[in-house]
């Protein structure tokens, strides 16, 4: 940063060197013209003072000494020392430097040194208009000495007694002296306008370095708000890539990008409004700076995203700093009155590790940011081609959308097992995608495209009517199961979803108590309350309403005590673990007695060995799924594989 403004108050220094030289210029041209200007003016001044005294001394001197005078004859003696005498007083005292009479023709008739040539010549265009009335004026160079100038003036002698122009009379008039006044005055005049010219010059002067100056703040205040955020004032996506790329430059050459994104952001803005979301993005900023390093970066890359540089950290130090500023994060904070947790995941890329340039680190940090989105870690290191990058999802958002338009889509049925006789008391449907190019596809390579665009509500309604549509088929066969169908959040939160299920039983003719809806632990244990009113909505109705994956989400005891859910499936990760593992058998035994105390059924997911299933039944566990009982199978395989008595006819275990 030093060296930037370093850099720019050069800049601004050679701006106003410019700038003041610019204003040299027009500020000399200037006092060139004025000074000009002022010499013409004192000249013409000169000019006509002679005029007036020409006029003068042919009134007064010269035109009574020509009563009757006849230039064209010549001068008789009486004219003559009537002139000569009428001059001399001029001549003498150097009012009047030389004076000639001359005709019409250029002949001089009288001069006051008596000679009877010189003069300017006949065809010189002064003598031509003074011998037709006009008077011209001129300074020029005096001619009887080798410099000094004088003030000629030729004008037409008008005889007193006729009133008609005899002649023209040539007189030169003494310049040295006006030219010694008009020297002095000028000087003073060349004093005050220089002191004008360099108060002007100073006046421009300032504001060129006010202008400036102002021209560099302004330059700066683009700069900086063309490199950072209006909002939170971070470093902007262009400021990040500008630092990431010095990040890279910059030695030891080795750190971690991180992309920041925030979880349920957008509900935020949709309940509360944009202000509370704003207040949310200025919190984020300042608990990301705080909880990082001095040395590092913190910037806002649009929206909910944020980019974080971590210059000079390996893999242990990112993720220790990056889980501090994630239980930074955590904090709760209250908006206008509600009090939020905010929940973000981190996506982290190393370099030179996972890239040499911003865009390959970017690219990285964003797979591995998508990635904990879609699982339940919150900080994901990039781990190579394990990740999928974000656009490839786009892929999938866009065939998943061809796919449920061309009926692509179909369902697999994993029984669950009523541990107490063996026989089958539901099942779960799992939507698979048998893809035209990748073969059959499994959730996991599709539904988190669908959680993250608006698929998922098309892809619910088409699992719904198909599992119903299915359950209708086997009650019809003699198998009165209860059919399971996973929802999102997302459901939960869509306006009119208890109608839409109201009516799609309706139309198959399903009672609701043949339908349980799965929800994961994360759908109920947000801030919304729309979800909890949705889940009672359903209930109200007769639907079953089960919590999937219990134990690895964030479901509170409130929570199960106040949303009437039927049934608790606990999660394989517990269940692995039972007939071998004390600590998992003290979690699933608690989680059977609080689900029993709560008048819930409890189902066991992922029972993989004979060990397990016998535990679980002498537990207390009421149901079961996995592999051991029943992989996942389609309709026809469903009703092929069991008995009349409902049982399978092979995988089942009875008592």
């Amino acid at each position: 940063m030093r060296l930037r403004s370093r850099t720019g108050a050069k800049g601004g220094s050679r701006l106003f060197a410019a700038y003041a030289a610019a204003s040299l210029v027009p500020v000399a041209v200037l006092g060139a013209v004025l000074v000009t200007g002022y010499r013409a003016d004192a000249i013409r001044q000169a000019e006509e003072q002679g005029r007036a005294q020409a006029v003068v001394i042919e009134e007064m001197a010269v035109a009574p000494a020509l009563e009757d005078a006849d230039l064209t004859t010549g001068l008789t003696t009486a004219q003559r020392d009537r002139l000569q005498a009428a001059t001399d007083f001029s001549i003498f005292h150097g009012s009047v430097v030389r004076i000639r009479l001359r005709s019409f023709s250029g002949q001089v008739v009288f001069s006051d040194d008596g000679s009877t040539a010189g003069g300017i010549p006949l065809s010189d265009p002064a003598f031509k208009a003074a011998a037709v009335g006009h008077t011209d004026v001129a300074v020029v160079a005096d001619s009887g000495r080798a410099t000094g100038e004088v003030i000629r003036v030729l004008q037409p002698v008008v005889a007193s007694a006729s009133g008609r122009a005899v002649g023209v009379l040539e007189l030169y008039l003494p310049y040295d002296g006006i030219a010694a006044r008009l020297d002095q005055q000028m000087r003073v005049t060349y004093w005050r306008l220089a002191a004008g010219l360099v108060g002007l010059y100073l006046v421009l002067a300032l504001i060129s370095w006010s202008t400036t100056r102002s021209l560099r703040r302004y330059a700066a205040r683009q700069e900086h708000e063309a490199l950072h955020d209006t909002l939170t004032g971070l470093p902007n996506r262009a400021g990040f890539r500008q630092r990431a790329k010095a990040a890279l430059e910059r030695a030891p050459r080795r750190g971690a990008m991180v992309l920041v994104d925030l979880n349920h952001f957008k509900e935020v803005n949709d309940t509360l409004g944009h202000h509370a979301g704003d207040e949310l993005l200025k919190v984020v900023a300042e608990r990301l700076v705080a909880a990082l390093r001095p040395g590092d970066t913190v910037t806002r890359l649009g929206g909910d995203e944020f980019g974080v540089i971590l210059p000079g950290a390996g893999p242990q130090e990112a993720l220790a700093l990056l889980t501090a500023a994630r239980d930074r994060l955590t904090e709760e904070i209250v908006l206008d009155g509600i009090p939020l947790t905010i929940e973000a995941s981190f996506g982290v890329a190393l370099y030179p590790e996972h890239g040499a340039g911003v865009e390959e680190l970017l690219k990285s940090a964003d797979a591995a940011m998508y990635q904990g989105k879609r699982g339940t870690a919150g900080i994901v290191l990039y781990a190579g081609g394990g990740v999928a990058h974000a656009t490839q999802w786009l892929v999938v958002q866009a065939e998943l959308r061809h796919a449920l338009e061309r009926d692509e889509l179909v369902l697999h049925y994993q029984p669950k097992i009523r541990l107490s006789d063996g026989e089958i008391c539901g099942a779960e449907a799992l939507v698979r995608w048998q893809h035209p190019v990748r073969g059959l596809l499994f959730p996991a390579d599709f539904l988190p495209a669908a959680e993250q665009s608006g698929l998922i509500a098309p892809l619910t309604d088409w699992v719904l009517r198909r599992a119903l549509a299915d359950q209708r088929d086997w009650t019809t066969a003699g198998r009165s199961w209860q059919v399971s169908v996973n929802v999102s959040a997302r459901n939960l939160d869509q306006p009119g979803f208890t109608e839409f299920v109201a009516g799609l039983l309706a139309e198959t003719g399903t009672p609701a108590d043949r339908l349980m809806l799965e929800v994961t632990e994360t759908a109920l244990a947000g801030d919304t309350a729309v979800a909890t009113r949705t889940v009672i909505d359903l209930v109200g109705l007769g639907i079953g309403v089960a919590v999937d994956d219990f134990g690895v989400g964030y479901t509170s005891l409130s929570q199960l005590r106040t949303v009437p859910v039927s049934e608790i499936k606990i999660d394989q990760v517990f269940v692995a673990g039972v007939a071998r593992n004390p600590e998992s058998e003290a979690i699933v035994r608690s989680v059977v007695e609080l689900a029993h105390g709560l008048g819930c059924w409890v189902t066991a997911e992922g029972v993989e060995s004979p060990e397990a299933r016998a535990w679980l039944e002498e537990a207390g566990c009421d149901a079961a799924q996995g592999r051991l009982l029943a992989p996942p199978l389609t309709w026809n395989e469903l009703i092929e594989t069991t008995t009349g008595d409902r049982r399978l006819l092979t995988g089942g275990l009875g008592r």
